[in-house]
């Protein structure tokens, strides 16, 4: 449910003859959500993540549809930052060893190839790492950590009528699983900082790395 000042702030915007309306709406409801996944974080499970991309020999990052494209946006900064990065997929991804870190990005948890990719990781012995909105689901299960990223996963769309008679304005303004996948982008950039502090790197030790073929 969207918060109290939220609700304010549709009241207001929904009085004004604004011809995009929906845009002001769908960035305020978002921007509300965020605020709220940053309160509802486990710290300790945050702390976990963090080091463990600290500590990898390699880190491998994994994601279908919309969040592997987040996968790959973090894996960019993680490579700025010097850290030895791949995404799982691409024709020059070495292959995983013991000693890495695997990170998934799915919102249900149960996307079916991520979860296959997921069995194979703890078979290997690395560590994996998922970001879901259901810590219980068959990645969070077989994760040796999971940070929750509270959110709706494309595959959460039942209850329609449920929501609506409650006022929640999920289904027009943040449809399918974007709340989940623009609060994991969120969430990843905010790590890069605590990486940043972490390692002693500077922004000018990012622009270094940063693509001259473009």
């Amino acid at each position: 449910m969207p918060h109290a000042i939220f609700k304010e702030k549709i009241e207001k915007i929904e009085q004004t003859a604004s011809k995009c309306k929906h845009v002001l709406l769908s960035m305020n409801l978002i921007a509300d959500h965020l605020a709220m996944v940053a309160s509802s974080l486990d710290e300790d499970d945050v702390d976990k993540l963090i080091s463990s991309i600290i500590d990898a020999e390699n880190v491998f990052l994994m994601g279908a549809g919309r969040s592997g494209l987040v996968s790959k946006a973090f894996a960019m900064r993680l490579m700025h930052l010097g850290i030895s990065v791949y995404v799982v997929g691409e024709t020059t991804t070495p292959a995983v060893n013991s000693d890495d870190v695997v990170i998934a990005i799915s919102g249900s948890g149960e996307t079916k190839n991520i979860a296959n990719l997921g069995s194979i990781v703890t078979e290997i012995g690395a560590t994996l790492i998922t970001l879901t909105t259901n810590a219980n689901s068959r990645l969070g299960s077989i994760s040796n950590s999971v940070v929750v990223i509270k959110g709706r996963s494309k595959i959460d769309t039942g209850g329609y009528f449920e929501r609506h008679i409650r006022g929640d304005y999920y289904d027009e303004l943040v449809p399918m699983g974007t709340t989940f996948e623009v609060s994991a982008m969120a969430f990843l950039d905010a790590c890069i900082s605590e990486l940043m502090m972490r390692i002693n790197k500077s922004e000018g030790d990012m622009k270094q790395r940063h693509a001259t073929l473009e």
